[in-house]
């Protein structure tokens, strides 16, 4: 279930006017083909452009914007005035357009050609000003868009199409989405609820609730042969317990545990979703909470949440698409304790099982211990530790009147010391500012304890997606401070 980025497609659409003549309109369209393939040329782009013929009149900016939203593959348009190109002719098309929309204010040529300089190459090459009369007809129409600035062959300006196209990507998949929740919220738990009808209109998401018994009567469908070659996968693939081993006294629980993979897999393809839910509470028919079963899942592509947590599992499959290709994991987590060392505090992040062994630094052990809570048999789970790097945790949360999302920018770190009796695959990570200020602007922001956690997405994805979806974002960085932090949630709260 991994993203298949290789179907979908980014219009690239230049804009002009009749009024320069055949012979400057087939130029600026000689060009524009040239920056495209330029662009695909450079291979730094997740997804392929695709150049469509030059727009120059009213009716030809409303057919293209109108087959972009028709067209399934077509995830967004990029927009360039290699000339000028009147604005009020765009007007019709961009209230129509609802796919995402990224301005490139480029030109074809780098550098000013000096000594042959003369009005007919200034007509051809308008972008310093025609952008701008496109620019002001997309601020005037509210219309959310990214502004790439720069020739079109350096790697910072492909750098930042290539985010914007990845926050596209999230957009498609977000409106493309089924949640499967088997059982319900965890009890009594407020941050994880939310409006399951308003995130349909607002991102496309579906959520629907299943029976957890029905999960249960899919796990028995599975054939020895299937559980046994599966078990075999395990063995080749991960450090196993000696007791999981074949023969050993709790290969039993392994082959439960395979089995429950096997059966939540076939439910959720015969179902649709991509993403789902569920709660150590809701268990019925279920001998144990499924545990390498819901990493595995993760590490496919598949989103996750615990404990009916629907937001963070829908969140989770739209940051996995948005990855794909990169370098580094991404897995729904969890802030579980911290260490408060003056010289260092950092946060210890985990889950009962659930983290993604995409974020492992090394082949992952496969153990089975004692739950504690749950009241079934010992989980089969993955154990290991996140690698080093830079990392965002990303969150979204409904406060009634509308969605947040909120990304706190981190820097995850090496264990100082073993930790030979916490069972579960777990991530350190040191947030940025500090601790101190971080954990007070994410209660501030009221950010809840379930987030995504990836070492493959910035902050700049995160910011792209939520403007093309109209979502309030807040970041925590390395520039925050709290009382200004404090001052931007009054202002957002009033806007």
């Amino acid at each position: 279930m991994s993203a298949d980025l290789d179907r979908l497609e980014v219009w690239f659409v230049t804009g002009s006017q009749e009024l320069y003549g055949e012979d400057v309109l087939a130029q600026v369209a000689a060009n524009s083909r040239q920056v495209v393939d330029g662009l695909n040329g450079s291979r730094r782009l997740p997804v392929r452009l695709v150049h469509k013929p030059l727009v120059a009149t009213a009716d030809a900016i409303t057919r293209v914007c109108r087959e972009a939203n028709a067209s399934a593959n077509c995830i967004g348009l990029v927009c360039w005035m290699h000339t000028f190109s009147p604005a009020k002719m765009w007007i019709a098309g961009l209230l129509a357009l609802e796919k995402p929309l990224a301005h490139l204010h480029t030109q074809f040529n780098r550098d000013l050609p000096w000594a042959t300089i003369d009005m007919d190459f200034m007509n051809l090459n308008q972008s310093a000003h025609g952008d701008r009369e496109f620019g002001f007809i997309c601020t005037r129409l509210r219309k959310p868009r990214k502004v790439v600035v720069g020739h079109w062959r350096e790697a910072d300006v492909e750098d930042r199409l290539a985010a914007w196209m990845r926050g596209a990507v999230g957009v498609h998949e977000m409106r493309n989405l089924k949640v499967a929740r088997f059982g319900d919220n965890m009890r009594q738990v407020a941050v994880t609820e939310g409006d399951k009808v308003e995130a349909q209109v607002r991102f496309g998401v579906e959520v629907n609730g299943y029976a957890v018994g029905d999960l249960a009567a899919r796990l028995r469908d599975a054939g020895d042969t299937e559980v046994d070659r599966l078990l075999a996968e395990y063995d080749q693939r991960y450090a196993m317990a000696d007791c999981l081993r074949p023969g050993g006294p709790r290969r039993a629980a392994l082959a439960y545990a395979a089995r429950t993979e096997l059966g939540l897999r076939a439910f959720l393809e015969e179902v649709g979703a991509t993403a789902f839910t569920d709660s150590f509470q809701d268990l019925y028919g279920l001998d144990q909470l499924p545990g390498i079963a819901v990493q595995r899942l993760m590490a496919d592509g598949y989103g996750f949440g615990a404990e009916g947590d629907w937001k963070t599992a829908a969140l989770a499959r739209a940051m996995k698409t948005m990855a794909a290709g990169l370098e580094g994991g991404t897995s729904f987590m969890e802030d579980y304790t911290y260490d408060l060392d003056p010289a260092g505090p950092k946060v210890l992040g985990a889950h009962m099982l659930e983290i993604c062994p995409s974020l492992a630094a090394g082949t992952p052990s496969c153990e089975i211990h004692p739950l504690g809570i749950g009241g079934k048999d010992d989980p089969v789970r993955l154990v290991f530790t996140a690698a080093a790097g830079p990392a965002i945790n990303v969150a979204m949360l409904d406060l009634g009147d509308r969605f947040r999302m909120l990304v706190n920018e981190v820097e995850a770190v090496e264990p100082e010391q073993p930790l030979p009796k916490l069972p579960v695959a777990r991530a350190f990570w040191t947030p940025l500012p500090d601790l101190k200020t971080a954990a007070a602007a994410w209660i501030y922001a009221g950010g809840p304890h379930h987030m995504v956690f990836s070492q493959a997405l910035a902050s700049e994805h995160i910011e792209d997606f939520t403007e093309m979806i109209g979502v309030e974002c807040l970041f925590i960085d390395r520039q925050t401070q709290l009382r200004q932090f404090k001052h931007q949630l009054r202002w957002d709260g009033a806007f």
